[in-house]
């Protein structure tokens, strides 16, 4: 295991950019491994999460067709927040040869200056940021400063976001398009975000 990608993210619920995300990542940073690291305690979102075993089981069936991907449960298991700084300092020092890459959206490369110790987070690994529709990322002076190394993951263009498809299954639409089969399938099982759910 050498070059590792870390994705994590709420996934409430993963979708289809998320899994294309995944995959541009694989083939372009050539990763021997991608880990999908679903939160525990999201610190930064006000609402109230899913159930984490929900989220968990959404994300098996949407990576269970690619061997390199790996379903990392450490921030669901730790208590308190879902700081990416102890989620990456607890993986280094279990692979202490790996070359860690930190997939991000440019949104939340945006964000990344309010990440709890930040400047030490840029310093223990890449930052893989979505290319989107050719757009290359816009880095904040803060990163530039602290001389984060950032690379671009070509991705297609999907205007997608989990919110939407909460929305969407609220208001009685179809998100057969905008999730695998298989999560749109449990969603639908399991009665999630139904018109009870608040965004």
């Amino acid at each position: 295991m050498n070059r590792v990608g870390l994705f994590g993210g709420s996934f409430d619920p993963v979708h289809n950019a998320h899994v294309a995300l995944a995959s541009s990542a694989l083939a372009a940073l050539q990763l021997d491994e991608l880990r999908w690291i679903p939160a525990g305690q999201a610190w930064q979102k006000a609402r109230t999460l899913t159930a984490a075993d929900d989220r968990v089981a959404m994300l098996r069936l949407a990576i269970s067709h690619e061997p390199r991907y790996r379903l990392d449960m450490c921030e669901v298991q730790r208590a308190g927040p879902s700081y990416t700084i102890a989620t990456v300092l607890e993986l280094k020092a279990r692979h202490p040869s790996a070359q860690w890459f930190l997939i991000l959206g440019q949104d939340q490369l945006q964000r990344l200056p309010t990440w709890h110790r930040w400047r030490y987070l840029v310093r223990l690994v890449t930052l893989a940021v979505a290319n989107r529709a050719g757009e290359s990322p816009r880095t904040p002076a803060e990163l530039a400063v602290a001389r984060a190394n950032v690379v671009e993951v070509p991705m297609p263009p999907l205007l997608l976001s989990s919110s939407q498809i909460r929305t969407q299954v609220a208001s009685n639409q179809s998100i057969a398009t905008l999730v695998p089969a298989d999560v749109a399938d449990y969603v639908e099982t399991h009665h999630l975000y139904r018109n009870s759910y608040r965004n």
